[in-house]
């Protein structure tokens, strides 16, 4: 008998093939593999075949209905895969990242922030990260978090950057880590890198969106620039200055400081947050924005929930060459570039230049009755249906809330 191996040229085409009518056959008559020797003697994989887990340790699931029971319910759940654990147990050196959390929680800034320092780890090194006070982050470990120390204690509640500096003076007597990251942002890290690098007589690098190497590129100039120089040991980043880590689960190992920190005699007194009428807030500097767009029929009652849920307007071009907005309220590529944590979109469809002038938005959140539209398809959080009935549900829901608040606090 030969040992050349026989192949079927046309059998291989048709596997590789989706939309041809005999692939679904073929696949079953193979058994459903996802492997084949080619012609050279080199194996073959299936990327498309169910069961195939990618580079992101993310497995093949079958949406074509074709495993689906009667009922319209899977015949089993999907499996869920675990991402690779990494564990550093005597790392060379440490990269130390005070992230912002705001809200108890990782924001998208620091992710990259944390992307970026686990590409300055690389294989031999560990990421710490520093968290003050209490969080609601239960996901460290997919983020690149090797260690974590948590700093409590009430000195670190509110406005405390001359305390929370001491502290992490004292985590820089500890470690000692090769650099420091923060973000440079305005809800603190800008703040509190800048005067940690007074203390510590190091000259940081700001604004830094790219760091390869021993180099680091950093923006200038109302970020017209670029300014190339040294990776310095302290580091205050740009959002999106790297990739956040997907591939990989790390162990996010509990540290603790050794040494109580100094009580530090505050200058300063924390009064609390002053409230701020959200229409005199500039969008581009707004979190939370409501925007309308050619679905909204009643304004009146659109205005009334801007006011109800404290957020700050917006509108699309069509709302506003309608004559409901002003041309200062309308977001997009042609109007103003937004930065929002939250941006909820009544009405709009969703035109390119429109989606591209949210595009830095942490979470969107569409209403509208077009199931299919871009703005849907570019949304968090998808709501269908009638705008003026969901309008009206939001406003009950914020007066429940705010006099269910009162009457606790009474």
């Amino acid at each position: 008998m030969s040992d050349i191996i026989r192949r079927d040229p046309r059998a291989e085409w048709i596997a590789r093939n989706r939309l041809h009518p005999l692939h679904a056959a073929m696949q079953s008559a193979q058994g459903g593999e996802t492997r084949w020797m080619g012609p050279n003697g080199v194996i073959r994989k299936n990327p498309h075949a169910v069961g195939f887990i990618g580079p992101n340790g993310i497995k093949r699931i079958d949406r074509s209905g074709g495993q689906q029971g009667t009922g319209g319910k899977r015949s089993s759940a999907p499996e869920v895969v675990q991402l690779p654990l990494v564990t550093i147990e005597q790392p060379a050196f440490l990269i130390a990242v005070v992230p912002d959390m705001v809200g108890g929680r990782l924001s998208s800034h620091d992710r990259d922030l944390l992307g970026l320092a686990r590409k300055l780890a690389g294989s031999d090194g560990a990421v710490l990260v520093v968290v003050f006070g209490e969080h609601k982050e239960t996901a460290f470990d997919t983020a690149g978090v090797d260690r974590l120390l948590q700093i409590e204690g009430n000195e670190y509640d509110g406005y405390a950057p001359e305390q929370r500096v001491l502290a992490l003076r004292s985590a820089n007597s500890q470690f000692a880590p090769r650099h420091w990251l923060l973000p440079d942002s305005r809800t603190g890290g800008g703040e509190l890198g800048r005067r940690l690098a007074a203390s510590l007589g190091e000259r940081p690098a700001t604004r830094v969106w790219q760091a390869e190497g021993e180099r680091c590129v950093g923006r200038a100039g109302a970020g017209q620039q670029d300014l190339h120089r040294d990776l310095p040991r302290l580091i205050l980043a740009a959002a999106e200055c790297a990739e956040p880590v997907s591939e990989t689960r790390h162990e996010a190992r509990a540290v603790e400081l050794d040494n109580n920190v100094a009580r530090n005699l505050p200058r300063i007194e924390d009064l609390g947050p002053v409230a701020v009428d959200p229409a005199q807030i500039p969008m581009a500097e707004a979190e939370f924005i409501l925007s309308g767009g050619n679905g909204i029929k009643d304004w009146d009652l659109f205005h009334a929930a801007a006011v109800a849920l404290g957020a700050t307007e917006g509108a699309s071009r069509v709302a506003v060459d309608d004559g409901h907005m002003p041309r200062a309220r309308q977001v997009g590529a042609t109007g103003t570039w937004v930065t929002a944590r939250v941006y909820l979109a009544v009405g709009i469809s969703g035109a390119i230049q429109h989606l591209q002038g949210i595009g830095s938005c942490d979470k969107v959140v569409a209403i509208n009755m077009d199931p299919g539209c871009d703005m849907i398809k570019r949304a968090d959080l998808s709501v269908i249906g009638d705008s003026t009935a969901i309008l009206k549900a939001l406003i009950a829901l914020a007066e429940a809330h705010r006099n269910g608040a009162a009457r606790d606090a009474a």
